[in-house]
């Protein structure tokens, strides 16, 4: 899910969306109202000619020598992460401190909102948004940015084609640990003081995006235009979809599946809280960084070779 605060009611289990033209109800864990329901509930908006996630087929991803490094600004800093909630749908951390994004061809600087993540039923049970070659990894961890001259306006971002961008981190399972990273310790420390929907509790100012993204190459990623993945799917988001996964320790995943509640204390589990994939879309990529140092390399040796 891509979660922006555009035009709905988070007021009962599950969500209401007022949308342009209709109301509806919608949710994950049922038949009556899950997405596989949204594209004839909210056909002007989630049955569009661009939406998200998607299936990434490598083969078919082209080269983007556009798709250069990214400047974070403010990842690193600690305060940033201010709470954390349980959305009855989702698990959200509010940011703030001036947290922002620009390059790698964004058209633009982005102010970084919120950070949300997916997930199946524990790391046995895959849960992740997008797939890569049709393998869905355990979670996905989506940071939501708008453009920075929206001023957070979600209504004005929600109707520009690249008015929010989308920072999407597979999570992986990271063999033979336990209760690492030390910064996803923390965050799923937290997850105990929000096994309800509507619970919040404010973040202590431990960790940072940065700790939570540490050892992943952010030069290396995909590329395509498509939409939030929540009703009401506006295309409007530029994602970047990064290749390398994070590893974090299968007892710290499995935290999300057996914690979270979609409602009260009697209501069930939050599980499998991810839209499936819908209809491909032209996705690009950047160069890796490590195939061009060895380019680089084989370059200089070959030049010393003919002198």
């Amino acid at each position: 899910m891509f979660w922006l605060a555009v035009g709905f009611v988070l007021s009962v289990t599950p969500p209401v969306i007022q949308g342009a033209t209709n109301t509806f109800v919608w949710c994950y864990h049922d038949p009556s109202c899950n997405d596989a329901t949204w594209p004839s509930k909210a056909p002007e908006f989630c049955n569009g000619s661009r939406q998200s996630p998607i299936d990434i087929v490598t083969k078919n991803a082209t080269l983007n020598q556009n798709l250069t490094s990214f400047t974070f600004t403010n990842f690193d800093n600690k305060s940033a992460l201010t709470k954390i909630e349980n959305t009855g749908d989702t698990v959200k951390v509010t940011l703030t401190g001036n947290v922002r994004v620009k390059g790698g061809d964004l058209p633009g600087t982005y102010d970084s909102m919120q950070f949300h993540l997916h997930w199946g039923n524990g790391a046995s049970v895959p849960g992740s948004e997008h797939t890569v070659d049709g393998k869905r990894y355990p979670m996905e961890l989506h940071i939501v940015n708008l453009k920075s001259q929206y001023n957070g306006n979600t209504t004005q971002a929600a109707a520009d084609s690249t008015g929010a961008a989308a920072l999407g981190f597979f999570i992986d399972v990271a063999e033979n640990t336990t209760g690492e990273p030390a910064a996803w310790k923390t965050l799923t420390s937290y997850l105990s003081n929000i096994t309800l929907k509507g619970q919040s509790v404010t973040l202590s100012n431990e960790i940072s995006l940065d700790d939570l993204l540490a050892g992943i190459d952010r030069t290396r990623y995909y590329r395509y235009l498509g939409s939030l993945t929540t009703p009401l799917c506006y295309e409007a988001v530029v994602w970047t979809v990064f290749k390398e996964p994070l590893k974090v320790s299968k007892d710290l995943i499995d935290m999300f599946a057996n914690s979270v509640h979609i409602g009260n204390s009697t209501s069930p589990l939050l599980i499998n809280c991810y839209r499936n994939v819908q209809a491909a879309q032209p996705v690009t990529h950047s160069s890796s960084s490590k195939i061009n140092i060895s380019y680089g390399l084989f370059v200089f040796i070959s030049a010393l070779w003919m002198r």
